[in-house]
This record gives structure tokens, sequence and C-alpha cells, in this order.
């Protein structure tokens, strides 16, 4: 299964143009930045946090901003007023409670609002430079679809992955899954037809099954 993954991802890597959109390096601003791609496309969470980092740039400035201001900023990232205020939310307890820096493990994270496990991954990853593989909703779904997990839940699925993925290949898998699946692997009306690791994929022999037992 191991060297069926390793060829799934040297295809995807050639095949798929990966837009490397997260601001690394500073834990608050890929904290922020991931929270602000959650729901939205990769060009808007980069208009958005661009724009809001020219204008606040720490913990303390974003928690003593006004809110309309945050909402301005970062309107193409949509659902602007419900992140702003998380955004200002998360500001302000990180000031409160923890000197303003971001919590370097998942379950600090997870305490703040608005941060589930995928976000928090995220900046374990591209702040801290540990090891895990986020678990959205298209790494969770198309690995299950092409037969090389089986597995329920997101965390099922990133607990299976971090067991037979390269250790080396977790950074790269969620962002070249996730472009897959938003370009060609899709939820609805895959395009197998222009897939690049069809002949790898398990997908049309589930449907067949699936075909037959009807």
């Amino acid at each position: 299964m191991q060297n069926k993954i390793v060829k799934i991802i040297s295809i995807l890597e050639k095949e798929i143009e990966v837009d490397w959109f997260l601001v690394r390096g500073d834990p608050f601003k890929v904290l922020i930045t991931t929270l602000l791609s959650q729901r939205t496309r990769d060009e808007n969470t980069d208009k958005a946090s661009r724009a809001l980092f020219s204008r606040f740039r720490t913990p303390k400035q974003m928690a003593e901003a006004d809110v309309r201001e945050i909402e301005r900023l970062i309107r193409p990232s949509g659902f602007y007023r419900v992140k702003a205020r998380r955004v200002k939310e998360i500001s302000s307890i990180l000031i409160r409670k923890n000197n303003g820096k971001v919590p370097r493990t998942l379950e600090g994270m997870m305490e703040l609002p608005g941060i589930g496990r995928k976000t928090a991954c995220c900046v374990m990853v591209y702040a801290y430079g540990e090891h895990y593989i986020p678990t959205d909703t298209h790494v969770n779904r198309i690995p299950n679809r092409i037969g090389i997990v089986n597995t329920r839940t997101p965390k099922e699925t990133e607990k299976e992955l971090m067991r037979i993925v390269p250790r080396d290949k977790w950074i790269m898998f969620n962002e070249l899954f996730v472009k897959f699946g938003q370009r060609i692997c899709k939820p609805i009306g895959p395009r197998c037809y222009e897939c690049p690791i069809e002949k790898l994929c398990g997908y049309q022999d589930k449907k067949l099954k699936a075909k037959n037992s009807t």
C-alpha cells in the first residue's frame, strides 16, 4: 500500500499546481490565515490575509482593532462578520492568557474559539514544523474513495494516513489532495476521464460492485 501511495503522491506532485498561500513562520499569522481560509477559495484567503496583516500585525493590535475595520479588510474571505469576531476574540484570549503567543499543542489551539483540529494541525505544520496531516473534507473523502483507507471520520483518516504515508510526504499531502479534490476528484461528478491517477484508483471498482449488488 505504501508503494501505491508514494506513486499517487509523485504523480499528483507533477500534475497538480499548488498555490502555497499560507503565510509561513509566524504562528499567529498562520493561525489567522488558516481561520480566514475556512469555507472560501485560496485566492480570497490571500486577498483577505494580505489586507488584514498590512494593517494589523500582532495579537495586541488585532485585539484593540475595531471589529468593523477587521470586517472590511477580510470581506473577500466570506463569512467575514463571524470571522472578524473570531479574529478579535482569539487575539484577546492570546493576550490575556498566553502572553500573545499561539499555543504549541493541538489541544491548546483547539481551546480557542473557532479553531478545530484541521486548523490546529495546519499551524503545527506550517508554523512549528511539526509533522501532521491536516485532514479536511477532501483529505478525508478522497483516500476513502480511491481505496487507500477505509475510515469513517476525519480523525480516523488522519490517524490511518499518518500510519501509511511516508513521514516526509505528510506536509504536502493536504495541499495536494485539496487541489486534486477541487479540480478533478470532486465530491459530485468526479472528472475520472482526466484523472492522472485513474489506473491506481479503486473508485470504478467500487461503482461496479455497487451496481452489481443492486
